[in-house]
């Protein structure tokens, strides 16, 4: 007995001495003590948490050179080479993990909307439930900042710039023709239905060098990944039918999705300014297929419509109206695949294609184009850690357009740009982000190499409290009217400065930006409007600078949700025919938009109204001797929608647009040549009708049978 218990006591004596201690303490970035970090020697069991003092303390048998180890949720691991025998009072500091939710994302000049958003302004309902954007998607995005309402065109103007300088992309291929076909004075809509959508990002300005093409902004779609169920939904309009079915499979889905429009009833009950013929017609529709793989994903989309109007448009310069007949067909295809492979590394490819055709009939004639425009991507990503991703790409751009007047003249051009960038994202911590990167392009019709520079900063300074800071070079080809005729040009240039703070939390967002844009190279033609016979050059130049403000509060009240946002700019051009540097004709100084939706859960009701103003905007007043120095009146839209839920699946929708009927003028059309009297008279442009009511019947058939359309109304 004494023999076995001097044995033990050996025993224990041997390991107690065989043992080493290891201890320290634990800090974050700002030398603040991190608790409950787990600290261990690697390959083994020893190890110890941190107490709230940031300290550990643990022995162990291992000895001579050894990894320790502190891990921490939303920390990076912490990984050191010691010397065990050597390891006491060490010191470890960790860095905040990149890849968390809370890391800091640079916004400056990009609005985000969508579910999957880090920082969304917008979600996709908004775009159908906003009053007054009638589910049109540019109609919703002109409630943000940055944008103007330029009533008579229907198009997306960002920050003082036309229409033809904002490109959209469909799951990153862009689309050509993203508007329906019109003529002078009557709105458009983008052609995209949102109900396909789950995910918007809209620039402003500053955007990444992944994207080329535009001088003021990118309007990227984002397509459904994967729909949740099978799903019918029914719609029965005053404007038209829809119907709309998704069928989903264990790893493929697909989505169909087709509307006629008619607007002939609404016309025949609702007074209209414009002298209609036949109303507006259009029959169209979308699909899009997904294919889910065990590393990626393949969509392909497609969309067509064919529409059709009848007007007589008054001109004061005519004793009789214009009787224009416009007959469009479109087309719009892509496919996309995402996927990753290697070793970090990710792949995204695909290739869109686009035709559009309008056949216009006026009394001297027909005018007819077409045009066929094509983009071939590629683009590889490496995340070389959570703290460095680099991406590079290159695109191919092909456009043919030809436009015939009576057959006998013609006009066209062929154009091919070749593009390559290359892109890094850099996390220097969890609170101060950069990206960096220069875009290369070649048009082989301009002859004509460009390099474009674009860089940006974000800084966070507090829990969802930002600064962000972008910089680019852009550059655009002349568009259509001036390249049919003359191809001898060049880009038109513009660089963004744009320093921003953003606030998110707590389901309410504060966004203000300042901006500066310098353009240069704009197109200028002698003309009143370009001819064949015109004079162009690349001597027009510009600036815009102001302050955007967006405010959107979900908390404060419940079942209330409103938006707030108010722009300011101070922009001019000298540039098409203009004299001098002047305010062009579609901006206004102020704009200001309000925007509420309140859900009264005893009337089974989702309500909302909008409000729209924009101080007065220029234009040429010829018994004036200062070019541009006239001013229209303000522009008032007050917009209201109701949307009653009859069941779970059956929605009754009612909304009417500018319910107060406020006279809004867009600008003036004057007289050639004087009267009598030495006066150009005049005539107001002004909306096609003072209101536009809608009514419809939504009906959704789902497996879950709860499903419904309140999401997209």
């Amino acid at each position: 007995m004494k023999t076995t218990i001097t044995f033990i006591l050996t025993l224990f004596s041997t390991f107690s001495f065989a043992q080493t201690t290891v201890s320290g303490k634990v800090f974050d970035n700002k030398n603040k003590p991190l608790e409950g970090v787990n600290v261990y020697i690697e390959g083994t069991y020893d190890g110890v948490m941190t107490n709230a003092n940031g300290e550990f303390v643990f022995t162990t048998f291992e000895k001579g050179q050894q990894i320790l180890v502190a891990t921490l949720l939303a920390f990076d691991d912490f990984k050191l080479v010691i010397e065990v025998e050597k390891s006491q009072n060490l010191i470890l500091k960790m860095r905040p993990s990149v890849n968390t939710l809370d890391a800091v994302v640079i916004t400056a000049g990009t609005l985000e909307a969508g579910d999957k958003a880090r920082v969304s302004v917008l979600k996709p309902l908004d775009i159908v439930t906003t009053a007054g954007s009638a589910g049109d998607i540019v109609g919703a995005l002109q409630t943000l900042p940055g944008t103007q309402t330029v009533g008579e065109s229907g198009r997306l103007f960002v920050r003082g710039g036309e229409a033809d300088e904002a490109q959209t992309y469909v799951d990153g291929l862009r689309v050509s023709q993203p508007y329906g076909a019109s003529t002078n004075n009557l709105p458009t809509r983008g052609r995209f239905s949102p109900f396909l959508f789950s995910g918007i990002s809209f620039s402003t300005g500053g955007y990444s060098a992944e994207y080329g093409g535009a001088l003021s902004s990118i309007l990227q779609l984002n397509t459904i990944e994967e729909p949740i169920q099978d799903q019918t939904d029914i719609s029965l309009m005053t404007v038209g039918l829809g119907l709309g079915h998704t069928k989903k499979w264990e790893k493929s889905s697909i989505s169909v999705n087709t509307a006629y429009i008619d607007l002939a009833p609404y016309q025949a009950v609702a007074p209209q300014n414009v002298s209609w013929n036949r109303a507006f017609q259009s029959l169209s529709g979308e699909t899009v297929y997904r294919y889910k793989f065990n590393s990626g994903m393949f969509k392909m989309y497609a969309a067509f419509d064919a529409s059709r109007f009848d007007v007589n448009q008054e001109s004061i310069n005519t004793p009789l109206p214009t009787r224009v007949n416009l007959n469009n067909n479109n087309f719009y295809f892509n496919s996309s695949y995402k996927g990753k492979f290697g070793s970090n590394w990710q792949l995204t490819t695909g290739l869109s294609y686009g035709y559009g055709a309008t056949n216009t009939s006026l009394i001297i004639g027909d005018i007819e184009n077409k045009e066929h425009a094509s983009h071939l991507k590629v683009k590889l990503k490496k995340s070389f850690s959570d703290r460095v991703k680099l991406s590079f790409g290159a695109d191919y751009f092909i456009t043919k357009f030809d436009e015939s007047f009576n057959v006998n003249a013609k006009v066209n051009y062929n154009q091919n740009i070749v593009a390559a960038y290359s892109e890094a994202d850099i996390f220097f911590s969890k609170e101060f982000a950069a990206k960096v990167g220069v875009r290369l392009a070649n048009d082989n019709l301009l002859n004509e190499t460009s390099i474009s520079p674009r860089a940006s900063l974000a800084y966070k300074v507090s829990d969802g409290s930002q600064f962000s800071f972008a910089y680019g070079m852009f550059d655009q080809a002349p568009n259509q009217s001036y390249l049919k005729y003359n191809s001898s040009l060049q880009n038109e240039r513009a660089s963004h400065y744009i320093f921003n703070y953003q606030y998110t939390k707590n389901k309410r967002t504060l966004r203000t930006e300042l901006y500066y844009k310098d353009y240069k190279n704009l197109i200028k033609y002698d003309n009143g409007m370009p001819m064949f016979n015109s004079n162009f050059n690349n001597d027009g130049f510009g600036y815009a600078k102001g302050l955007d403000v967006f405010w959107r509060d979900g908390k404060s009240i419940k079942y209330l949700e409103y938006w707030l946002s108010y722009s300011y700019i101070d922009t001019k051009r000298d540039y098409k025919n203009y004299t001098t540097q002047v305010t062009p004709s579609f901006v206004a100084t102020h704009n200001a938009s309000l925007v509420t939706k309140y859900f009264i859960e005893e009337w089974k009701s989702q309500v909302g109204f909008s409000h729209t103003f924009n101080s007065g905007r220029p234009y040429n007043n010829p018994n004036e001797s200062t070019f541009m120095n006239g001013k229209t009146k303000t522009y008032n839209n007050l917009s209201v929608n109701w949307a009653y839920l009859i069941t779970q699946q059956k929605i009754l929708y009612f909304s009417v647009s500018n319910v107060m009927g406020t006279q809004n003028v867009f600008g003036y059309e004057y007289a050639n040549t004087p009267d009598s009297n030495g006066t150009y008279n005049r005539r107001a442009i002004t909306p096609t009708a003072d209101r536009f009511f809608f009514v419809g019947f939504f009906w959704t058939i789902s497996n879950d049978k709860k499903t419904n359309q309140l999401d997209n109304l």
